[in-house]
């Protein structure tokens, strides 16, 4: 490649850079505003759970993602939120008075209670996730299949890079 051209290429990355990398700040900070207002868990809550919070969905889904790597305890779940402990206590407890997660002991150590998702638990964590795959669907109905195809890669490629630099920074961040 000769010298011109690669300067060239060099010239339009630069300037792609200048405009699209801002742009994507700009529809991040639209994009969290509008999660900010947490519309698919208020829609999952008024269609399968009315009289749910929003933090009883946030347990549940800690709960959801804790499981596969083992038992899930109060604990685990006020970290996972950044929350109290006697905050996630308190959740913990009115979702198993409402028959959504159960406390019980620990296979691993009969001292220790473990939180699991009950059937209606799992039911409402469907209800959410069919909420979230319809906005979703309504939202890209008119996109060409290559453009949706070609989005949910670069998108998940986006959302990795994103975690990968919270954590590394998470990480060195006194908590």
């Amino acid at each position: 490649m000769s010298d011109v051209l690669t300067k060239t290429i060099s010239a339009q990355s630069a300037t792609l850079n200048e405009e699209n990398v801002p742009r994507i700040g700009r529809s991040m900070a639209r994009m969290r505003l509008m999660t900010g207002r947490r519309l698919i868990g208020r829609l999952a809550i008024q269609s399968a759970a009315p009289g749910l919070e929003l933090s009883h969905l946030d347990v549940l889904d800690a709960v959801r993602r804790a499981q596969p790597a083992g038992e899930v305890t109060v604990g685990m779940i006020a970290e996972m939120l950044r929350i109290d402990p006697s905050r996630a206590s308190r959740v913990v407890a009115d979702m198993v008075g409402r028959n959504v997660l159960r406390r019980e002991a620990s296979q691993a150590d009969a001292r220790r209670i473990v939180v699991v998702m009950t059937e209606v638990g799992q039911a409402l964590l469907a209800e959410i996730v069919a909420q979230k795959l319809a906005i979703i669907s309504e939202i890209v109905a008119d996109w060409p299949q290559e453009d949706i195809d070609r989005f949910a890669i670069l998108f998940e490629r986006f959302i990795g890079g994103y975690e990968a630099v919270f954590l590394s920074r998470d990480k060195d961040t006194p908590g």
